[in-house]
């Protein structure tokens, strides 16, 4: 085919019909999903009201039949993670168009392929049946996420799909493990967890049984969020309904783009509330597939901590000093896992999330490119030197009329804001409260020039939770940083 005609069918190819096709087969998996529900109390009911070897033999059958379904869920989920990330890519080639020909179908042609080549592993591993894989050589929580990748690769597709189908729970907080399989293992887990939280609230009272509603509702608006059409593709790779519920999604492929954004989002986050983060996140990656068609972006919500809900809460740096080696352990993992040359990785930290990812940095060897801190109390740090960044991959912004600047001054700074306020007549008070702190709980203020980091603009009206808004400078930075193109 000449590039004439290659150029025409580009640019007559309509992506939607490709997200219409994963749509489909992720509607397959879900009644797939509630077909196998049904199978469990079956199986229990004919062993309560029949013994025997006849019922034993009809258990098994429809034990059997349930664990067909769950294969049939798993090979759904894996072609409608094809047909989505095609969709994407060609999205981004016709956009490219009108910019650069050349390189417009050059992603376009190698979209093509990589899909053709993942569809027909797909359709080998359907004559394929599962089988187990040796027990020796398993990870535990001792293995690092590069030795857990090298483990996973290491497998067959028929003992690999054997796990999936059988230790999705397992499998499902493994760091390192590649983010499709990762999904699939947390999909399967949706129903069961459901399930969990219905018998808790059915035995709970008053507040508890509140926070556990919260959390239902919010598994609920995650399942509607995975089940999406209009969106990009999400890959869920971990969840959690203790407490107030962690999850963590990405959008698109991490292992498969270009660049990868991990969003921390800090005080009352949870799963309830996920929706409003994950929104923020995938804002950067929309911006950065406008400023830079040809590379491809996923974020990702690492809610994967539990974040302070009061202020007594954020006023400690404990929730920070735990989340920030499992925040290491995932960054990790995406690196161990990322497919081709190494994708550029930037965190960012937002609010309490700074401090987690402060923590998460200042440890040495983070598994990222750059750290990016929003409206910050602080990182625990007291320059930039002390992340053990790259040179110059260190960046802060805060509002003007962020809250956090006034609300999270250190103590020995609100004393001093005090003496200033009563010792200068009429202008004292603003002198004191009136400009952005230097000093804040949680250390200096990454955003004064003085920590060291790469100060970037945000709106002055932007507040504590405006940045990601569309138009602002801050969000075309953030895109930017991401990109790795930001000066």
């Amino acid at each position: 085919m000449t590039t004439e005609a290659v150029h025409l069918r580009l640019r007559v190819t309509d992506p939607a019909r490709w997200q219409a096709l994963a749509l489909s087969w992720r509607r397959w998996a879900a009644l797939a999903g509630r077909l196998a529900a049904e199978f469990g109390p079956r199986v229990v009911a004919v062993g309560a009201g029949w013994r025997g070897a006849a019922s034993a033999a009809a258990a098994r059958r429809l034990d059997d039949l349930r664990r067909r379904l769950t294969l049939f869920r798993l090979h759904c989920w894996l072609a409608d993670q094809v047909a989505s990330e095609f969709a994407a890519a060609l999205s981004r080639a016709r956009a490219l168009l009108g910019h650069d020909r050349a390189a417009a179908l050059a992603l376009a042609d190698r979209a093509d392929h990589e899909a053709a080549d993942r569809l027909g592993q797909l359709t080998m591993a359907l004559r394929t049946p599962p089988q187990p894989p040796p027990g020796s050589g398993r990870p535990d929580c001792t293995t690092s996420p590069a030795e857990v990748h090298r483990w996973w690769s290491g497998l067959a597709t028929e003992e690999r799909n054997w796990l999936l189908a059988t230790e999705a729970a397992w499998l499902a907080g493994l760091d390192g493990l590649p983010a499709a399989d990762r999904d699939i293992a947390n999909r399967l887990r949706l129903d069961d967890l459901r399930a969990e939280l219905d018998r808790a609230i059915a035995g709970a009272t008053g507040r508890d049984r509140d926070r556990l509603r919260a959390v239902r509702d919010g598994l609920a608006a995650l399942s509607d969020r995975l089940a999406d059409e209009t969106g990009p593709r999400a890959y869920l790779l971990r969840l959690d309904i203790g407490e107030e519920g962690q999850a963590v999604v990405a959008l698109g492929d991490p292992d498969r783009a270009t660049n990868v954004l991990t969003h921390v989002p800090g005080m009352t986050a949870d799963l309830a509330s996920f929706g409003g983060e994950l929104a923020r996140a995938e804002r950067v990656a929309g911006r950065a597939a406008e400023l830079s068609p040809q590379a491809s972006t996923s974020a990702v919500l690492w809610l994967g901590y539990d974040a302070p809900d009061f202020v007594d809460e954020a006023a400690s740096a404990r929730r920070a000093e735990a989340a920030g080696p499992v925040l290491r352990h995932f960054q990790e993992g995406l690196r161990a896992a990322h497919e081709g040359p190494p994708a550029r990785q930037v965190v960012l930290g937002h609010s309490y999330g700074s401090l987690v990812v402060g923590q998460a940095a200042a440890a040495g060897g983070f598994a990222a490119d750059g750290v990016v801190f929003v409206g910050s109390p602080g990182v625990g740090s007291d320059s930039a030197r002390e992340l053990r960044m790259p040179t110059g991959e260190v960046w802060s912004t805060t509002s003007r009329s962020d809250v956090i600047q006034y609300a999270a001054v250190a103590p020995g700074g609100f004393v001093r804001d005090l003496a200033v306020a009563a010792a200068v007549p009429v202008t004292g008070p603003w002198l004191a409260f009136g400009r952005p702190e230097h000093d804040l709980w949680f250390g200096p203020n990454p955003s004064d020039p003085e920590f060291g980091a790469r100060v970037f603009a945000s709106a002055p009206g932007s507040g504590h939770a405006g940045y990601w808004d569309r138009g602002t400078p801050s969000l075309d930075t953030m895109a930017a940083i991401t990109l790795g193109t930001a000066r």
